[in-house]
């Protein structure tokens, strides 16, 4: 059974697929204020319901993120370190257009990756910044230590939702790793479109409340927070940011004023 990485601000059961339930920074700490200048924080309205995930600033009017954070209207804010705070660094800019993968599939969790088009440009400065994307199809080694951050729940168990951005550092891992693992909780695991993440013998994953944003290796957002087991155990499955670069450069090249 798997589960989507939504922070949940209202209950969730009847924004998610068919078994699938919620995820969050588990075993991280606060990151240092806006040390992730390119993080966005979605509000996402879909019907009668509202929640959150991440995303992050790839050019001045596009952000990326997670195709299961559609909803009917969404708000990006961005240059936040503290979300319940109106802090003067926040930029509120409202999504002209969502464009979820064409081909992404609500019951795999395959092609889960979205652009939002922005209503008007961000503003660049110390506290918003872009990040670069990789080059298209490259692979990240397995072994390689790389970090995601969120706004989502720190443990399990816990229902409160903290303030202050938080990160954690996750080793990626090869793909038999996600492939082999017992008991077919992986079973949609798809190599080419997704990545393994996070070591099992470590507690520390993205879980409830991450969807969406990045998995930034050096200075590149190689992943995005995607899905992985209900309790939040790792390793998480990640989009491959990779093997969407093209589709990625086509659709803004497509809506570019």
């Amino acid at each position: 059974m798997v589960t989507m990485l939504i922070l949940i601000l209202l209950p969730v059961a009847f924004l998610l697929p068919p078994g699938a339930g919620a995820g969050e920074i588990i075993g991280g700490q606060e990151a240092q204020p806006h040390s992730r200048p390119y993080m966005a924080c979605l509000t996402i309205r879909r019907e009668d319901k509202n929640f959150r995930c991440g995303g992050f600033l790839v050019s001045e009017n596009f952000v990326l993120t997670a195709a299961h954070c559609n909803g009917d209207k969404i708000t990006v804010s961005l240059g936040a370190h503290n979300v319940k705070q109106r802090e003067q660094s926040q930029q509120k800019i409202s999504v002209r257009h969502r464009i979820p993968h064409p081909k992404y599939n609500r019951e795999t969790t395959n092609n889960d990756i979205m652009l939002l088009q922005l209503e008007h440009k961000a503003e660049l400065n110390e506290q918003v910044m872009l990040i670069p994307l990789p080059p298209a199809h490259q692979r990240v080694q397995p072994g390689t230590v790389c970090s995601v951050a969120g706004w989502g729940r720190t443990s399990a168990l816990s229902k409160v939702l903290p303030d202050m951005l938080r990160e954690v550092d996750l080793k990626v891992l090869d793909d038999e790793a996600c492939l082999k693992y017992p008991g077919g909780t992986y079973r949609n695991f798809k190599t080419r479109t997704m990545m393994c993440v996070g070591d099992p013998k470590e507690h520390k994953a993205s879980f409830k409340g991450d969807s969406g944003g990045p998995l930034v290796c050096g200075e590149t957002a190689q992943g995005i927070v995607s899905w992985g087991p209900v309790n939040g155990s790792p390793p998480r499955v990640y989009v491959r940011v990779s093997t969407f670069i093209p589709w990625i450069r086509a659709t803004m090249r497509k809506l570019q004023p």
